[in-house]
């Protein structure tokens, strides 16, 4: 009898042992939604610009960083380890180790996909590989894709569709003629098998090309209906979320945001181009996306959730039924993380971000002590005494000066006009504020170089934002009228 106490006790013991402790995270913050109460904390810190955040099936999380680190978290005990350092990646801006994604039957199929910049001598390439997972690395990295790649624009996001093909969102390289060119893979949306070879039923049976027509696209998912989305970069207005269709084309540059003026509306008419769900103008520049189908966050639900770089914060998107037209929009953590750069959705409709503070563009205030971070957001039963709120989101009527300096020129130029030394001049004592005022009108409405054209502004909006910058940061010259814009334009 004494023996059997022992085992039972043994039993027991080893039970306890094998018992998991709960995860205990950080909490940052706590949100009020209508109906539901949040709670945010860190899931992990100290990053790189985690760029791409995929959840696969087994319960882990895997994180890209920028700088060519492929890392997974489990959900469950929150322990990292590093499954793969690529050496040959090149980060520069946003250039490096971008889009990544998991093969969706990852228990049959280990498989991570992932894009980066590579470069070698002048020649720079955006390639996609496919790797294995064996035991606790990724292995047998094998090329699928290479394409033509730059210093910016590379579009990056990867994902499956329901029908197991992976669809990648490449961009159009800075190249004004790529995105409507059939025989570049720039500026499109490709569709292959998951061995990178071109399925028979895409539009053209020799053609990777899904759809066409994108400037800088950073973000892609699928909803619960099958329906394709993609977040993209416009140029100074119009940045976009639009509804993918098959040989669809979405007319950039030919067509930028909105069908609004009659070259892009003769365009469209002539190219069958579609319009964005939603556009905005100033932009926000958005980034991440995922659909959030889960029930947990019933608030959420049949959403898309957007992270935004300039404006700092995550948009919930609610979709109308159908899934093809936006109903409303709210904003949640502006300015309050910073730059969010992704976002995921887990296994128990919890949510993950994360941030991209230490990045090429920091805002000012930005890094934040422990950034970059992957942020968890689920339901808790608590609130604090600060809790957060989400916004509506109000367009704009009359603006400022500065306003509409923050709005379109400060995160380039950065709210106190230093600028990014080797990228983006500086505006404080700059020559060309300082001088007459007609070459300064006209970069400003023809653009030039890196620098988008404003000539959408009014003549009215155009002197606001240059009689700020004329007469702020130690520059203390005369105003700028609209009569001085319109005799320049």
């Amino acid at each position: 009898m004494r023996n059997l106490y022992l085992l039972l006790f043994s039993i027991c013991l080893l039970g306890a042992c094998q018992r998991k402790t709960p995860l205990q995270l950080t909490q940052l913050d706590t949100v009020r939604l209508a109906d539901s109460w949040l709670k945010v904390e860190v899931l992990a810190d100290s990053l790189v610009v985690p760029w791409d955040l995929e959840v696969d099936s087994e319960g882990f999380i895997w994180v890209a960083e920028q700088e060519g680190k492929v890392s997974r978290i489990n959900l469950e005990t929150g322990e990292k380890k590093v499954m793969l350092v690529l050496t040959d990646v090149w980060q520069h801006r946003t250039s490096g180790l971008l889009g990544m994604a998991v093969h969706p039957d990852f228990d049959k199929n280990p498989f991570v996909y992932l894009n980066y910049t590579a470069r070698q001598d002048s020649v720079i390439t955006s390639r996609l590989f496919r790797y294995t997972l064996d035991k606790e690395k990724l292995t047998d990295g094998q090329l699928l894709l290479e394409i033509e790649g730059g210093t910016s624009h590379n579009g990056s996001r990867l994902a499956f569709g329901p029908d197991g093909k992976l669809y990648w969102a490449t961009g159009d390289t800075h190249d004004f003629a790529y995105a409507q060119d059939d025989l570049k893979l720039n500026g499109k949306i490709l569709r292959m098998y998951a061995d990178g070879s071109i399925p028979a039923d895409n539009p053209d049976a020799s053609s990777y090309v899904w759809a066409k027509g994108f400037r800088n696209m950073q973000g892609l998912t699928f909803s619960d209906r099958g329906l394709l989305y993609t977040s993209e970069h416009g140029d100074a207005i119009e940045d976009e979320i639009n509804l993918i269709e098959r040989a669809g084309n979405y007319g950039w540059p030919k067509i930028e945001g909105k069908h609004d003026l009659p070259t892009e509306r003769t365009f469209a008419a002539a190219n069958q181009a579609i319009e964005p769900i939603r556009s905005w103008t100033p932009v926000i520049a958005p980034a991440g996306l995922t659909f959030y189908g889960k029930k947990e966050i019933a608030e959420w639900t049949n959403s898309l959730l957007l992270t935004t770089l300039k404006g700092k914060s995550l948009r919930i998107l609610q979709l109308n039924k159908d899934g093809k037209s936006i109903l409303e929009e709210e904003i949640l953590f502006e300015n309050h993380y910073g730059r969010l750069r992704d976002v995921a959705v887990g296994p128990s409709g919890e949510i993950y971000l994360s941030t991209s503070n230490r990045d090429w563009n920091p805002q000012p205030g930005f890094p934040l002590d422990g950034d970059d971070k992957i942020l968890k957001i689920s339901v808790t039963d608590r609130l604090n005494s600060s809790a957060l709120e989400v916004s509506a989101a109000q367009e704009s009527l009359v603006l400022s000066g500065k306003q509409l300096y923050q709005n379109y020129c400060a995160s380039c130029h950065k709210e106190d006009g230093s600028g990014v030394p080797g990228v983006f001049p500086a505006l404080a004592g700059s020559g060309i504020t300082t001088g007459d005022a007609g070459p300064l009108v006209r970069l400003v409405v023809e653009g030039k170089d890196q620098m988008p054209a404003f000539g959408f502004l009014s003549n009215g909006e155009t002197a606001e934002i240059l009689s700020y910058i004329r007469q702020n940061w130690g520059n203390r010259l005369s105003g700028i009228s609209s009569q001085q814009v319109e005799e320049n334009r």
